[in-house]
Order: structure tokens, then C-alpha cells, then sequence
């Protein structure tokens, strides 16, 4: 058999296993109350009859067993109830992956900006670490320092760069238990570079009516950024979604560097940036 016809016999056994439960559920519902009725009514007459008891004791026995062998049988239906779902889920779940289609590659349109840019701006030279010399020299080594530490590595690099933590570690007393714990605490922290640019989109009321979603998703295409982050692969641009910029009647509105664009369209906040590159690069 094919997993599929596998498949479908468990499924069919799930059912027929639910199909008896349910029918032995309402045959007893339906024959309890008329057995008990009975087997009051020989204990009436066997008060005034002894002779009757003979009969009494015959359809409890009776009924004691048949309800004993139902009980037997719906807890075998029961057993046989729970495996069949567990196989039909297996078999149902390995089907459903063997006919999911496979990802589509991306699209070589999409990394081309990114690669582009990349291109120009040559690969990302080495982290020197002199700073972080100079900054221990100043604070000290103690672990007191640590916030202090982080915000003067941060605003030097732009972000906590590993190499630079593992520097600091090095030259103070500072664990990088108690690093990591400090720089994942407060969100002023980033642990990822961040681009030459900051590009923040406008989501206020305004400016999401306005289509400022569409300007979010176009200028992510356009980065090519990928998913989770904010900042291109060149490390050119470091997009952001912000409440308010204060231009409301411009929305949808962006703002690169402290610069505002207004009345925007997905296809003119994409241009914008297109231009602050061709500047850098002309």
C-alpha cells in the first residue's frame, strides 16, 4: 500500500472504532434504567416469594456480566482507538511533507541591490581594538564599570561588536556572563552592526493610513534585508519603524539621517535611498 492508502485505513479504523463506542454509549444508556427497573421489581416479589429468588439471582448474573463484557470491549475499542489515531497522525504528517512543495530559491533580482552594494563598499575592515585599551585605561577594571563600559564601546562602534566584548573581557575583571547579562537587559544595546544610515518609516495613525506599511515592505525588498533584521547585508542602511516623526500632514513620511521625505510612494521611498547611494558612490 501507498502512504496515502495507509492513511485512509487508519483513518477508517479511528471512525469505526468512534462508531462502536458511541452505539455501545447508547444501548447502555437506553438498557441500564429498564435492567435496574428490573431487578427491583424481582427484589419486591422475592420479599413476598422466596421462590422467585432463583430468578433474581439468574438476571443479575445476567446483567452483571454484559456489563462486564461491555465494559471489556469498549476499553479493547478504546486501545485500539489510540493507536489507530497516533498511526493516522504519522502517516497523515509524513504525507503531508512528502507532497509540500519545495522553497523556491530567491529570486536573484531581489539580492542584487545588496550585492551591488557590497560590491562598492569592499568587505568590512578589521575591528581595532585600541579603543577598547584606552577605554579600561580610563574606567579601570573593575566590574562596576560595566554599564559605562558598554555605553562609550557602543557609541564608538555603533553597536557591541564580539570582538570588542571579548577584549573588555580580557583586560578587566568583567565576566562575559555578567556582559551578556547587562547588554541583553537594557535595550539601548545592540548586538548586531548598524547601518551608515538610519532610515526610520513613520507608523503613526496618519502615516499608517497613509500606506506606510507599503513603504516598510518595498524598502525591505529593496535592501534586500533579511528576515529578523533591520540592517542590509552591506551595512549601508539600518531601517526602523517609529510611532511619530511630527509630520503628519507630509504622510506617509521617512527620515534618513534627520532628513525628512514626504508623501511618499513605496516606489519613491525606494528611490530616495537609490539616490543617497548614487551620491556616495559618484
Amino acid at each position: 500500500m501507498t502512504a496515502r492508502l495507509w492513511t485512509a485505513a487508519a483513518g477508517a479504523v479511528v471512525a469505526a472504532c468512534v462508531a462502536i463506542l458511541l452505539a455501545d454509549y447508547a444501548v447502555a444508556a437506553r438498557r441500564a434504567p429498564r435492567d435496574d427497573q428490573l431487578i427491583k421489581s424481582l427484589q419486591l416479589q422475592v420479599k413476598s416469594d422466596a421462590a422467585l429468588s432463583s430468578n433474581l439471582a439468574a438476571e443479575q448474573k445476567r446483567v452483571t456480566a454484559a456489563r462486564r463484557a461491555r465494559k471489556s470491549r469498549d476499553n479493547a475499542v478504546a486501545w485500539l482507538l489510540i493507536a489507530a489515531a497516533g498511526a493516522f497522525l504519522t502517516l497523515a504528517k509524513q504525507a503531508v511533507q512528502l507532497r509540500a512543495p519545495a522553497a523556491p530559491a530567491p529570486r536573484a533580482v531581489r539580492q542584487a541591490p545588496a550585492t551591488a552594494r557590497s560590491a562598492r563598499l569592499g568587505a568590512a575592515p578589521a575591528l581595532d581594538l585600541a579603543f577598547v585599551d584606552e577605554l579600561v585605561s580610563s574606567y579601570g577594571t573593575g566590574k562596576e564599570n560595566a554599564i559605562a563600559l558598554l555605553q562609550a564601546i557602543q557609541n564608538h562602534y555603533r553597536y557591541l561588536p564580539d570582538e570588542a566584548l571579548r577584549r573588555l573581557c580580557e583586560r578587566t575583571e568583567i565576566t562575559p556572563a555578567q556582559l551578556a547579562g547587562t547588554s541583553s537587559f537594557y535595550g539601548q544595546f545592540r548586538g548586531t552592526p548598524v547601518g551608515k544610515h538610519l532610515v526610520r518609516v513613520c507608523h503613526g495613525t496618519a502615516c499608517h493610513v497613509a500606506g506606510a506599511r507599503q513603504i516598510t515592505d518595498e524598502l525591505r525588498r529593496y535592501l534586500a534585508i533579511p528576515e529578523n533584521a533591520d540592517t542590509d547585508t552591506a551595512r549601508m542602511f539600518t531601517l526602523g519603524e517609529v510611532a511619530c516623526l511630527g509630520c503628519c500632514s507630509l504622510a506617509p513620511v521617512l527620515m534618513v539621517d534627520g532628513h525628512t521625505e514626504g508623501r511618499l510612494t513605496p516606489s519613491g521611498a525606494s528611490a530616495a535611498l537609490a539616490h543617497i547611494e548614487e551620491t556616495e558612490t559618484a
